[in-house]
């Protein structure tokens, strides 16, 4: 199953109020749960939640018909995607893939690709652009270790995962490696080709003309034993 998690967008990434107000950083962030949840209804993967109780994130869960595992303490990604972990594995679900709601860029075919290389037993791993974020974790079986997120959870889920004894991969994708938290990331986001909504509404927010060089991974995957 693939888990979405979604905290409250009416107060969504404090980090970008020096590019943009609290309605605008709202609507930026709706814009990229809507760009991550089309990307997701075109991989063909059949179970897919969004693990929130945020108005909007339930109406676009409604629309695109994916499953909604409520949160209603909205405390944290970590929490919300903890207690979502029981929930699948109460339903015998064995793999559970984590995508977090603000990598706009993220394809159908990088999906895809987690999937392809994701081992019988153990994780694939997709880390942000700094190598120190965990964009997009795949676990199999479901609580094959603890997810803690945050701005340095990469190298500590590798930890976890070889402390496992199981195949552990990591994947350079660069669609999901972009996640929108500071201005900068907003910047990329706007330099970069194609018309996403959320792509629209960086433009306006850090003006026409901003121009970044942006240089892609282009890896294959790299898989860690203990």
């Amino acid at each position: 199953m693939i888990l979405v998690p979604v905290k409250n967008l009416r107060s969504a990434k404090q980090r970008l109020a020096a590019a943009a107000n609290q309605a605008s950083r709202t609507e930026l962030a709706q814009a990229m749960l809507t760009d991550v949840l089309e990307q997701l209804a075109a991989s063909g993967v059949d179970n897919i939640s969004l693990v929130t109780s945020d108005p909007f994130a339930l109406k676009l869960a409604n629309q695109f018909r994916f499953e909604i595992i409520r949160d209603d303490t909205n405390i944290s990604e970590t929490d919300a995607i903890e207690m979502a972990t029981h929930v699948c594995q109460s339903r015998g679900i064995e793999t559970t893939l984590v995508i977090p709601a603000d990598i706009p860029l993220i394809s159908a075919t990088e999906i895809q690709t987690i999937y392809d290389n994701a081992p019988e037993r153990g994780c694939v791993l997709v880390p942000s652009r700094d190598k120190r974020g965990s964009n997009a974790v795949l676990r199999r079986p479901a609580s094959l270790f603890p997810l803690r997120f945050g701005n340095d959870s990469f190298m500590p889920h590798l930890a976890a995962a070889v402390a496992t004894n199981s195949t552990c991969v990591v994947l350079s994708l660069p669609g999901i490696a972009l996640d929108i938290d500071t201005p900068e990331d907003l910047l990329e986001l706007a330099s970069l080709s194609g018309n996403k909504r959320s792509q629209l509404l960086a433009r306006q927010f850090v003006g026409h003309g901003a121009r970044i060089e942006v240089n892609t991974l282009e890896d294959g995957p790299l898989v860690a034993k203990s």
